[in-house]
């Protein structure tokens, strides 16, 4: 068999073919592993849901909200339940990007517990926020960074440099403020819910 020559039409033919064969093979495992994919996120809701609510629960369909929060449009999802109701909430200001948490409320607004869905926080400084502001009991770091069992309706959710109740993770002062700004807009949402 003759050897291709090393002209630009060879190199751009043989590139091609490549790239086409390579883009085949990641579609055929795209396919392949989406039910798997998407069988794990519904766990993790799930899983996330009785975390945030206590305990098991029935979860009645639930409903996307829209709302716009400072100029953005942005989606909410409630889960009501039989204890309450949790709201699926994303801040799109971390240091990092998207944080997305999911917030338990009992009947009277109060904090049942919360859990977080997607981070890209600085590992070790931003991703503390999954026990930080869990109540003392849980591994939380103080009563004064606990949201647990407070009410955003009664209390300031912002960070107490900026004059508000709660302690921020220490040296991650921008992942702090945006938790606690999808906190606030997830008790919004509930409000404006019911």
């Amino acid at each position: 068999m003759e050897k291709l020559k090393s002209n630009l039409p060879n190199m751009v033919g043989v590139l091609t073919t490549v790239a086409v064969l390579c883009g085949g093979i990641l579609a055929y495992v795209n396919a392949l592993t989406e039910e798997p994919r998407n069988e794990a996120a519904n766990k993790a809701l799930s899983d996330g849901i009785e975390q945030v609510m206590g305990g098991k629960c029935k979860v009645e369909k639930p409903d996307t909200i829209k709302r716009s929060v400072d100029g953005k449009e942005l989606t909410y999802i409630a889960y009501k339940t039989n204890k309450g109701t949790a709201i699926q909430s994303t801040d799109p200001n971390g240091f990092g990007g998207n944080l997305t948490v999911l917030v338990g409320f009992n009947e009277g607004g109060d904090i049942l517990g919360y859990t977080i869905l997607e981070t890209t926080e600085t590992p070790g400084l931003g991703a503390k926020a999954d026990k930080w502001f869990q109540s003392p009991a849980n591994g939380g770091a103080s009563e004064k960074a606990s949201i647990i069992g407070k009410n955003p309706g009664k209390v300031n959710m912002t960070v107490s440099k900026d004059g508000g109740d709660i302690d921020a993770i220490t040296a991650s002062t921008i992942t702090s403020r945006s938790f606690l700004r999808a906190v606030q807009q997830a008790y919004n949402t509930y409000k404006e819910k019911k």
